[in-house]
């Protein structure tokens, strides 16, 4: 397979609603989109899902387009690839920049899967043929949260996440358990606590959590381990894990009980499977992470979740949880709590060219 043509496309789309956590409030969503074409004119798509500031990652959409124009593409176009798997290895002299990576990557696996009639899931390995779907939940007036619950609940999710951070966290958690004390919840701290909160911390092992999601920093594994020794609930991590070593070794810490992946965090689908691999032969609980994506990185999202070692629902909720109109077609919808897996080539779902000419902010063709 050749690649003859990238584009890359910048898009904003406006969130149903804010989306709040620790650190920021997200109205407005921004993304790349990544379109790769090959020699015999087939569309391949990914997407990029750095936000517009560098609140979550260092990594902006600005920064992004730099890497993939200046330094990613190039690397790309017109030199014969035979597995998306190859893409890691051309991009492995540029350090770092993961979501710019995964987003190509992404485009690249979906195009092969295209030219040989398979679907993504079918590519990884998935065995699932619906995945149960999570959704999160920003922090908010406790009332407002405990509306978006219920509704959330009604429309079949199976996990809920809510998002905590100093002064809104235990109280919440107590009003939500009063009234979904069976409900399978998990707190989401962004990396709002440090080791001087561990008693404070030690309070919600009482609400029977799931698992407390990043509550130290975000470079952190070691102070993670002296945490998760001292509670009965469970970490999970997601900002400190960027590679699969960087799981390892915090598996080998003890830093961390379960594992969320998130493509774009990651680096690309390649190394998410490294990670969903190492995970099942350890027996380490895993999920699939969301990142207000529009319905191309979601379609990704569920073709990784097929696999048999995602055990927990994700955060991969249907395109109407988050837009009026997203930019695919069918929309990604919920059913009974699940969500099917696509079994059509590639992603399985087809771009809205409409609605992304309506969302496009700016386009850049790449053809050598």
């Amino acid at each position: 397979m050749i690649l003859c043509q990238v584009t890359l496309h910048h898009v904003r789309m406006t969130l149903k609603t804010p989306f709040a956590n620790s650190l920021t409030t997200v109205t407005d969503r921004e993304l790349i989109l990544v379109e790769a074409e090959d020699e015999a004119g087939r569309s391949g798509w990914g997407e990029c899902v750095a936000f517009s500031s560098p609140w979550y990652t260092e990594e902006t959409i600005g920064t992004a387009w730099h890497v993939m124009k200046d330094f990613l593409i190039p690397r790309l176009l017109h030199t014969p690839l035979q597995h998306p798997g190859e893409v890691p290895e051309r991009f492995r002299p540029v350090r770092r920049h993961p979501m710019a990576k995964a987003a190509l990557e992404g485009a690249v696996w979906d195009l092969w899967c295209k030219a040989q009639g398979l679907s993504l899931a079918g590519a990884l390995g998935g065995t699932r043929a619906r995945i149960e779907a999570g959704v999160a939940v920003g922090a908010a007036d406790p009332d407002c949260m405990l509306e978006t619950i219920r509704q959330r609940v009604e429309e079949g999710y199976r996990r809920v996440k809510v998002k905590v951070k100093p002064g809104a966290d235990v109280e919440v958690l107590e009003r939500i358990r009063e009234v979904f004390p069976e409900l399978p919840l998990m707190a989401d701290a962004n990396s709002a606590y440090t080791l001087k909160d561990l008693e404070h911390l030690k309070r919600m092992d009482t609400f029977n959590l799931l698992m407390i999601e990043q509550p130290l920093a975000a470079d952190d594994i070691v102070d993670h381990a002296r945490l998760q020794a001292e509670l009965a609930t469970p970490i999970c991590l997601d900002e400190s894990l960027q590679s699969f070593e960087d799981v390892r070794k915090a598996l080998e810490l003890g830093s961390c009980r379960i594992v969320n992946v998130k493509v774009g965090r990651v680096g690309g689908l390649t190394e998410a499977k490294r990670i969903h691999d190492l995970c099942q032969t350890k027996g380490i609980p895993l999920w699939c992470g969301g990142m207000l994506e529009s319905g191309i990185a979601r379609a990704h999202n569920i073709a990784l979740a097929s696999l048999e070692g995602f055990n927990l629902p994700g955060d991969i909720s249907a395109s109407n949880r988050y837009w009026e109109r997203d930019l695919i077609h069918p929309e990604v919808t919920v059913e009974e709590g699940r969500i099917a897996v696509p079994e059509g080539p590639g992603i399985g779902f087809e771009v809205d060219r409409e609605r992304l000419r309506a969302a496009s902010l700016h386009s850049q063709v790449f053809t050598c």
